[in-house]
């Protein structure tokens, strides 16, 4: 049996069967160690060096995390979620209720979408803005798998389709690992050949919003997420808070680094006096706490990727695909995604996973006659296929860290699965429909 097909399955059956994600990844990583032929002491000793490359993710996460908690603690978030309560009106009027609704929806929406091109800041502005609206959500009754659907589908399509900020970043690596296998293309073609797999997203969206989470669901009052007490707000420290989100902004691009940009903007929020002195151990600990779920995700799953890779036997299953696919470009475009969604659901990561596939899927496309418009949308739905769905990606990660901060969010079943049925399975219909096509 191939390692990188039974490393994936043990991990998904485990987080299927509510086993704690970092457990299932370390199980799977080493049954798929033992199954390549590493031995156990070689398994355990690629692990150990590949949650290294884990490190840096977790710490930009947690300090992420604390930069969220010191915001908070301004009143902004609060503001927020009073003003979103006067939308709301009086209980029993239906339809400002609905209105509330599409409001919320839509405002997370564009966040999530303006994260990834727009204000490239990723997943930071899910612990800022997700926690505090949690109240507003019980009141309204929105099921929050549809939450879940609507931050996935912002983080990811539009760095798929779109060649600005992180889209830019992923583009660029689709062009430059497609060249490198031999298949030289224009950058411009890269949103041409995409635009069909997004569209399935579209679709699959719409799906979430308006059929399958459309009805009310309900959860407990979470007290300790917004504290019942009236707020003071303090319009100095708001200002100052918007100074530090700049800020922080400012430094992550031009340093290219979440790390020191949520330093610089803790820096000024401590500086100008917003966040006391006293208090800033406790908040900073307390945003790191709220984090620190991802980033022991990440860590354990930069060494089952690690594992995997070093197994040899993702190309042994690509090259396996290639003798039972013959000539016939319509399955061998199926059979390339499958597999691409097997790879990528292990590493979670569709910039880390375009460089693996790509060096395989390029030249076995261009022998089966694919034309280069048909092979971007392969490698780059391949790729996508890891962050919609997948248990260690941050894409699925990050809506799980803001929405269960009450504790009432699996996430598994009301993130990972969610999202897999409406993302997923469209982008690999659609995926497939453009190789065809194009």
């Amino acid at each position: 049996m191939n390692a990188v097909v039974i490393a994936v399955l043990v991990m998904l059956i485990l987080s299927l069967a509510r086993v704690n994600v970092v457990f299932a990844l370390i199980t799977g990583a080493l049954v798929g160690g033992l199954t390549g032929g590493l031995g156990l002491d070689e398994t355990i000793s690629v692990f150990t060096e590949g949650i290294s490359g884990g490190a840096s993710i977790a710490l930009s996460y947690a300090l992420l995390g604390g930069f969220a908690v010191a915001i908070s603690y301004t009143g902004i978030p609060n503001l927020l979620v009073d003003w979103v309560l006067k939308v709301v009106g009086k209980k029993g009027d239906s339809r400002k209720t609905a209105l509330s609704k599409a409001l919320i929806v839509i405002s997370i929406l564009i966040m999530a979408c303006f994260s990834q091109n727009v204000i490239p800041i990723h997943i930071a502005f899910i612990p800022i803005l997700i926690p505090p609206l949690l109240k507003v959500m019980t009141e309204l009754r929105i099921d929050r798998r549809l939450i879940a659907s609507v931050i996935t589908f912002g983080l990811t399509a539009p760095y798929i389709l779109l060649p600005v900020g992180f889209g830019l970043q992923f583009h660029e690596i689709i062009a430059q690992n497609m060249a490198s296998s031999g298949m030289e293309i224009n950058m411009g073609d890269i949103p041409k050949a995409m635009l069909l797999p997004v569209g399935g997203m579209v679709i699959g969206l719409l799906i979430a919003v308006f059929v399958s989470y459309r009805k009310p669901r309900d959860y407990s009052e979470a007290e300790e997420v917004i504290a019942d007490e009236k707020v003071v707000y303090n319009k100095r420290a708001m200002v100052f808070a918007l100074i530090s989100i700049v800020v922080a902004l400012y430094v992550q691009l031009q340093l290219e680094s979440m790390i020191f940009g949520a330093l610089a903007g803790i820096a000024v929020l401590y500086i100008s006096g917003s966040v006391k002195w006293k208090e800033a151990d406790g908040l900073l600990n307390e945003g790191m706490k709220m984090m620190a779920f991802i980033g022991f995700v990440m860590i354990t799953a930069s060494g089952f990727a690690e594992v995997v890779s070093e197994t040899g036997d993702v190309e042994t299953l690509v090259k396996a695909t290639a003798d039972v696919i013959g000539g016939n470009q319509a399955l061998a475009a199926l059979i390339m995604l499958v597999v691409g969604l097997l790879v990528t659901m292990g590493i979670g990561s569709s910039f880390a996973t375009i460089p693996i596939i790509a060096a395989i899927f390029v030249p076995l496309a261009m022998e089966l006659g694919f034309s280069p418009l048909a092979t971007i949308a392969i490698v780059g739905t391949a790729g996508a296929l890891g962050d919609a769905g997948s248990p260690a990606s941050d894409s699925t990660l990050g809506p799980t860290a803001g929405l269960n901060a009450d504790g009432q969010h699996n996430h598994i079943w009301d993130t990972c699965v969610p999202t897999f049925l409406h993302y997923n399975i469209p982008l690999i219909l659609f995926g497939w429909i453009a190789a065809i096509i194009l």
